[in-house]
């Protein structure tokens, strides 16, 4: 069965649990699928079930959600569908990092895999979305990136920004108007005292972040020679 044979359904839910576990290694639940697809846990759970059905997914009672070798397959075809078109969408059409996620959301389901291709190659087959994400390629590798998130990088090292979450527009837009993005070079300071901040030094800006927004920022540390 071919990706286009699927239901946009089927699609948004094997996606979903690929991308719980691409920067998180805590166990995947229906909790967890339901709170990322946006529908009830009721609902997620007759979903996986047919997904179990269909050899998709395993999935014990309490246990993680698991994709099956074919899961897999169709989960990163969704991905790499996905971030091509938010890509596509950037460096094409002129749309901002913050405006392609949902626009994609709604697009990948309506392309053939013709022209997903015909976009990679438009494309120069690019191996990075706007946000820093690993495109997968053709036969459905994936990057796996080293990086780390900015919650465990050491006050006072240096490191390059990998990725950030595209899961809140608004905090694109607040990274985008200071200057950080995927590449940007910056280091972690020690925030105002008591206040649960941390102050995040680019080039151009000095950043006082809150939980959320450290914990969307992942970066690799900058090895210096000696």
């Amino acid at each position: 069965m071919s990706i286009e044979q699927l239901s946009d359904s089927t699609q948004d839910y094997l996606k979903a649990i690929w991308l719980a576990q691409e920067w998180s290694d805590e166990q995947i639940t229906a909790t967890s699928i339901a709170q990322r697809v946006g529908v009830t846990l009721s609902t997620t759970s007759d979903a996986l079930r047919r997904l179990r059905r269909s050899g998709l997914i395993d999935h014990a009672p309490y246990g993680s959600i698991e994709l099956t070798e074919t899961g897999r397959v169709h989960a990163i075809d969704m991905v790499r569908r996905h971030r091509l078109l938010e890509t596509f969408l950037v460096q094409a059409l002129g749309y901002t990092w913050d405006q392609v996620h949902d626009e994609a959301e709604v697009l990948e389901h309506a392309i053939s895999d013709f022209m997903v291709d015909k976009i990679a190659e438009y494309l120069g087959h690019p191996n990075r979305d706007p946000h820093g994400d690993p495109i997968p390629s053709a036969d459905g590798s994936v990057e796996r990136l080293t990086a780390i998130s900015l919650t465990n990088l050491g006050v006072g090292v240096q490191a390059s920004v990998e990725r950030i979450s595209d899961d809140d527009p608004a905090l694109l837009q607040y990274f985008a108007s200071q200057g950080v993005a995927h590449g940007t070079i910056v280091e972690l300071a020690e925030g105002a005292p008591f206040s649960d901040t941390v102050t995040l030094v680019a080039p151009d800006a000095q950043l006082t972040l809150g939980p959320a927004a450290v914990d969307a920022v992942w970066v690799t540390p900058v090895v210096t020679e000696v």
